[in-house]
């Protein structure tokens, strides 16, 4: 172990190139507009895509559903030379609102990493559709925002990202089962921890494919990064050291959110991340839940503004206002610009090296230490610290990676404990950054440990 004392000066830090998008190297190039919209299309025609619909009928239900959404990943992995392993990941379940067992099944496409296939980061989206009665599985459900935008997101991301190779694993997956209760979550989480994945990042898009309110009001400039605060598997333990130490603010799925409003800041298009600090909107809840009650981080991408009169409604005219969720009232070119910035954050996330695992100690002392482990596929480290008070990172210093080291150690001199929050990011060789691992109770990237908060 080496120990260095960094001052208050900055150190010179290596820009990294994550933002600057030349249309040639752009993973987001391949995003098509009309892809998405045909996509969308396809999934509305099927009906319904309720859960409780026939998984055996070719053309009408949610078995048809997700028969078409596994040749689409199928046909993807054709284009790239087999390079996706496709499959679907079922299990019988029943309870709320599945009152008889019924197959829970997900279509999952696996781009393996060709140096660290364990580390994994999940783009999903669920398949299923509901009308007024969340019972109701025969009437029309088209369920175009909700959710064959996310779904259509998830199969254009699996065709532009596997074009490119990645040293670590992306995981492309259509979940059924959330409109009845979260099963396809539950189902790809457990599936995860089965694996025994590394779960970097869970980017979870559902509802986000329109840009206007029930209200008029429209904004098709931001998009919602829905993000914890305090971590889902805290223990009270874990949370009793967050209370002495700080941590509320400070989960990975936080820090995850904030990584992807700095990426948006480069976005060519304009989209602009609406950092949104709540676990899912109010009452409500996504297939990001399930990862986060396991300790991975996980994100919701959302709309900006929800039109509740074209989401969860069957297909009617009351009182002079049309309701269903329907093509007519979405928006494409929002839906291809949050593909985009999807795309984009999963091609720097696949890249990156894992966020290391972060202590500090600065209990009764005027300066702070910072021990972190090495990260393999890390060059270097950058050293961040914002106030207490403020929601953004600023860079502190930066650190080349030792190879012999056993143990990263720096003091920071004269940066007081009480006042800052202190951070880490892991950088690849080709300048890739990953999220900031806060050095704070429950800050890590991985889930916590059950027994002890030691």
């Amino acid at each position: 172990m080496r120990t260095f004392i960094l001052p208050a000066t900055l150190f010179a830090a290596f820009a990294t190139t994550a933002n600057a998008h030349d249309p040639a190297s752009d993973p987001a190039t391949p995003v098509f507009v009309e892809r998405l919209q045909t996509d969308v299309e396809t999934m509305v025609s099927f009906g319904t895509r309720h859960t409780l619909s026939s998984l055996d009928d070719p053309e009408r239900g949610i078995g048809a559903a997700l028969d078409w959404g596994r040749a689409e990943f199928e046909e993807t992995s054709a284009a790239c030379g087999g390079c996706l392993d496709v499959s679907f990941v079922e299990r019988e379940m029943s309870g709320r609102r599945i009152p008889e067992p019924v197959m829970i099944r997900n279509a999952i496409a696996i781009q393996r990493g060709s140096e660290r296939p364990n580390e994994v980061v999940i783009i999903q989206g669920h398949i299923d559709s509901r009308a007024s009665d969340v019972m109701d599985a025969s009437s029309e459900a088209p369920g175009a925002n909700d959710n064959a935008s996310g779904s259509a997101l998830v199969l254009e991301a699996a065709r532009a990202l596997s074009q490119k190779q990645y040293p670590t694993t992306i995981v492309y997956a259509l979940l059924m089962g959330e409109e009845q209760g979260l099963y396809g979550g539950n189902l790809l989480a457990d599936y995860a921890m089965e694996q025994g994945w590394t779960v970097k990042a869970v980017l979870n898009n559902d509802v986000v494919g329109g840009s206007c309110g029930s209200d008029g009001v429209c904004d098709a400039e931001h998009v919602r990064v829905f993000s914890e605060g305090v971590r889902a598997d805290a223990s009270d333990e874990w949370r009793a050291r967050m209370r002495s130490l700080g941590g509320a603010n400070d989960s990975p799925s936080r820090n995850l959110s904030r990584f992807l409003d700095k990426l948006a800041e480069g976005e060519p298009t304009g989209l602009d991340v609406r950092q949104t600090w709540r676990s899912d909107r109010m009452g409500r809840g996504g297939d990001h839940l399930p990862f986060l009650d396991r300790g991975y981080p996980a994100i919701r991408f959302s709309v900006a503004i929800e039109d509740y009169e074209h989401q969860h409604q069957d297909l009617r005219v009351e009182d002079g206002v049309t309701y269903g969720d329907t093509i007519d009232e979405m928006d494409f070119d929002f839906l291809a610009d949050v593909t985009r910035l999807n795309v984009r954050a999963a091609d720097v996330l696949a890249r990156t090296p894992m966020p290391p695992v972060v202590q500090s100690d600065g209990i009764v002392r005027p300066d702070v230490l910072l021990e972190w482990e090495p990260v393999a596929g890390a060059v270097r480290y950058n050293i961040w610290r914002r106030r207490t008070d403020e929601r953004d990172w600023s860079l502190r210093s930066t650190l080349r990676a030792d190879p012999a080291a056993d143990l990263n150690s720096v003091v920071l001199a004269p940066d007081r404990g009480d006042d800052w929050i202190f951070g880490v990011s892991s950088v690849a060789a080709d300048g890739a950054e990953s999220p900031v691992s806060s050095a704070v109770p429950g800050g890590q990237f991985y889930p916590l440990p059950v027994d002890s908060g030691e």
